[in-house]
């Protein structure tokens, strides 16, 4: 059985400038964590809009965002980018540089995303564990969230919600096109 230890003041967030990590960037600090962010630039179409809302974020709650540029062949099928979050929190692991503490994903219920789960998150976990035998958690405060219930969390706790950014084109969001912004369109519906 792993030894899990009880300090877990660090915390490196996943951070794309989407609604989804800053609130967990304000989760964290609300818990006193000490936070950084780990933008990943893996050549999304949103790269350059999700950068400006990344560093608008760090800026507003006042942590250090490192970046991280990976070649990556992109392809994205059914609105699905195969092997994504595996890819990021891989990225995550390589450059975490405590003893102990979290790796951070704003995931929530309700996609259609194979590695937005809770399987998938164990699966992921048990493959840290290998690594830092239980002094690194991958944690996803959100996992039983529902896209509005994130929104209602950032609205209630004042996550400055007018600087993220959240459409994989790279449009206007929402465009209406990709999986992000009609997840986010059910925010609108009533």
């Amino acid at each position: 059985m792993l030894q899990v230890k009880i300090n877990r003041s660090h915390v490196t967030v996943l951070f794309s400038g989407g609604i989804d990590s800053s609130a967990c960037i304000h989760y964290y600090k609300n818990l006193e964590y000490e936070v950084n962010g780990l933008f990943i630039n893996y050549g999304q179409k949103a790269l350059f809009k999700e950068r400006i809302a990344v560093n608008l974020i760090s800026g507003f709650y006042n942590i250090k965002t490192d970046e991280i540029f990976v070649n990556t062949n992109l392809q994205i099928k059914n609105g699905i980018i195969q092997g994504r979050n595996v890819l990021l929190l891989s990225l995550a692991l390589i450059n975490f540089d405590q003893k102990f503490g979290l790796i951070s994903l704003g995931i929530h219920s309700g996609t259609q995303f194979p590695d937005c789960s809770k399987n998938f998150i164990a699966h992921f976990q048990s493959i840290v564990d290998l690594y830092f035998n239980g002094d690194l958690i991958v944690d996803c405060p959100f996992i039983e969230f529902s896209k509005r219930e994130i929104y209602e969390y950032c609205i209630k706790n004042k996550v400055p919600l007018e600087n993220t950014y959240s459409c994989e084109l790279g449009e206007i969001q929402p465009c209406g096109k990709c999986s992000t912004c009609k997840d986010l369109s059910s925010l609108y519906e009533m």
